[in-house]
């Protein structure tokens, strides 16, 4: 059974820390063959912020003409959506910030116009990954992070239970992951396991 991934690269740099987590879990992914994998790099996405004007509550769609178009189908028809940011002053990086906040679409579906996001069906067979990276070494440096991701998930159809983590801190220069001692094998293992629950829920 084919497994749609949507993989997007939140950093406004390229081939950084949380990209190189990104494609470490997407090179697990790839080796089963019922896997597709598309990437998205948010630096080249051209996604604004949100204006906060409301029309989603009664057009069911956004009135900003812009990268969103493009994602925007991407998001629900993907069987895992994976997001990777670094941490910047404590908090996610603008850029997937801009798609979060731009995920308002979605919210005045569901509980302004009363509309589904996915098919029924779909409920409860999707999943996300939350990948993240952080120069700091404080154990909190996430924290700020996780709710931000965890409203973006819920309001595309993907339950809290079904989001996974892998958040490592304390690689701040650009390429300091690659000697991290568990990023990698981390990485590898999560992307397998993802795939591997991803089919059982596809079949049944």
């Amino acid at each position: 059974m084919p497994i749609k991934v949507l993989a997007i690269a939140g950093s406004p740099r390229r081939h950084g820390n949380s990209e190189t987590l990104l494609d470490w879990v997407l090179g697990s992914m790839v080796e089963d063959p019922d896997v597709t994998i598309e990437k998205t790099a948010l630096s080249e996405a051209d996604i604004h912020p949100c204006n906060g004007c409301n029309a989603c509550e009664k057009l069911n769609k956004c009135v900003q003409r812009d990268g969103m178009d493009v994602l925007h189908d991407k998001l629900l028809e993907a069987d895992c959506i994976i997001l990777s940011s670094p941490i910047f002053c404590m908090g996610i990086a603008s850029q997937p910030k801009a798609l979060i906040d731009r995920a308002q679409v979605f919210r005045s579906r569901k509980y302004v116009l009363k509309l589904p996001v996915v098919p029924p069906e779909r409920k409860g067979k999707r999943m996300g990954i939350f990948l993240a990276s952080a120069g700091q070494d404080w154990p909190h440096v996430f924290d700020a992070a996780v709710p931000s991701v965890k409203c973006f998930f819920h309001v595309i159809e993907v339950r809290d239970a079904d989001i996974s983590y892998l958040m490592v801190n304390n690689v701040d220069e650009k390429g300091a992951i690659d000697t991290h001692p568990t990023a990698r094998d981390d990485a590898m293992k999560l992307g397998k396991t993802v795939v591997a629950e991803l089919k059982r829920r596809l079949s049944s």
